[in-house]
C-alpha cells in the first residue's frame, strides 16, 4: 500500500512538473503572471518552471521585426498628389512593459507608422521626397520612436521605399529634364565657341606677324582635305598673292585725257514781236 502511494505520488509529481516545465528560447524572453498579477524579473533563455494553474508565462520575441508600411495617399506642401509606401525595422528591449503597456506592439506601431509616414507626406515638398530622403527617414523614424518607447519597442531605422507621381507629372518632370539639359548643352556649346574664338584670334595675331605662317597652314588644310579620297579639291587663293600680282604687272597705260572744247558764241537776241493794230482789242469807255 505505502509503495502504491509513493508511486502515485511520484506520478503525480511528475505529471505536475511536467505541466509546469517550459522551455524559453535565446531570442526570447518570459514575463510570468501570477493570479493575473505581474511577477518581478523577467525568465531568461533556458528551462524554467512555472505553478500550473497558477502561473501565466507570456513570451516576447527580441528579434528586429520588419514591418512593411502600406502606402499612403497624400497631399505635398507644393500641391502634388502622391503614393508613398515605406518599411520600419523594430525590436522589442522590455518585454514587461511590451505586454502591459499596450495590447498589440506590433499592431500599434504599424498605425503610428502610417499616420506619421502621411503627416511627413504633407509637411514635405516633392522635390525633398526625390532627392531629400535620409533627413525625411530620420524625421519619420523619430515621429515613431517618441511613443514606441513607452511600449517597449524601440525603432532601428525607417526606410521610404518608393514615391508613385501621377502620369501627368511624371510628363512634366521628363520635360523639365529635357528642358534642363538642353538648356546645359546650349551653355557648354557657347562656351566652348567662346574658347575657340579667343584661340583662334591669338592664332591670327601670330599669323599676322609671319605671313609664311598663313602659308604654312593653308597646305595643311590642302593635305587633310586630300587624304579624305575626295574627288574634289577645294584650293583657296590667298588674296595677298593677287595684290602681289598686281604690283609686279602692271596694266596697260591710260589713253591721254582730250582737250577742252572752245568756249561757243552766244546767239544775238531777237526782238520781241509787235502785234499788229488791227489785232489789238479797243478800249470801251
Amino acid at each position: 500500500m505505502v509503495v502504491e502511494l509513493v508511486a502515485a505520488g511520484l506520478a503525480a509529481c511528475a505529471v505536475y512538473g511536467m505541466l509546469g516545465a517550459r522551455v524559453v528560447q535565446q531570442f526570447e524572453r518570459g514575463v510570468i503572471f501570477r493570479l493575473g498579477r505581474l511577477r518581478e524579473g523577467v525568465r531568461g533563455p533556458g528551462f524554467t518552471m512555472i505553478i500550473p494553474g497558477v502561473d501565466r508565462l507570456r513570451k516576447v520575441n527580441l528579434q528586429i521585426v520588419t514591418m512593411p508600411v502600406p502606402g499612403q495617399d497624400g497631399i505635398t506642401r507644393d500641391n502634388v498628389t502622391v503614393k508613398v509606401d515605406a518599411v520600419v525595422y523594430f525590436k522589442v528591449v522590455n518585454a514587461a512593459d511590451a505586454i502591459i503597456n499596450v495590447e498589440d506592439y506590433r499592431f500599434a506601431v504599424s498605425q503610428m507608422a502610417q499616420t506619421s509616414l502621411r503627416s511627413i507626406i504633407g509637411k514635405s515638398d516633392l522635390d525633398d521626397l526625390l532627392s531629400n530622403r535620409e533627413k525625411l527617414n530620420q524625421g519619420l523614424e523619430l515621429m515613431i520612436d517618441s511613443p514606441a518607447i513607452g511600449w517597449g519597442v524601440q525603432i532601428d531605422r525607417v526606410e521610404i521605399k518608393d514615391v508613385s507621381l501621377p502620369e501627368t507629372m511624371k510628363r512634366s518632370m521628363a520635360r523639365q529634364a529635357e528642358a534642363d539639359r538642353e538648356r546645359r548643352a546650349r551653355v557648354i556649346n557657347a562656351d566652348a565657341e567662346l574658347q575657340a574664338s579667343k584661340k583662334l584670334a591669338e592664332a591670327a595675331g601670330v599669323m599676322s606677324e609671319q605671313p609664311a605662317a598663313l602659308q604654312l597652314r593653308l597646305l595643311q588644310t590642302v593635305v587633310a582635305v586630300a587624304a579624305e579620297k575626295n574627288s574634289t579639291l577645294v584650293l583657296p587663293f590667298p588674296v595677298e598673292l593677287l595684290r602681289f600680282l598686281e604690283r609686279a604687272h602692271p596694266g596697260p597705260p591710260a589713253p591721254p585725257a582730250a582737250p577742252p572744247a572752245a568756249p561757243r558764241a552766244a546767239a544775238p537776241e531777237e526782238p520781241p514781236a509787235v502785234e499788229p493794230e488791227a489785232d489789238r482789242p479797243e478800249l470801251e469807255g
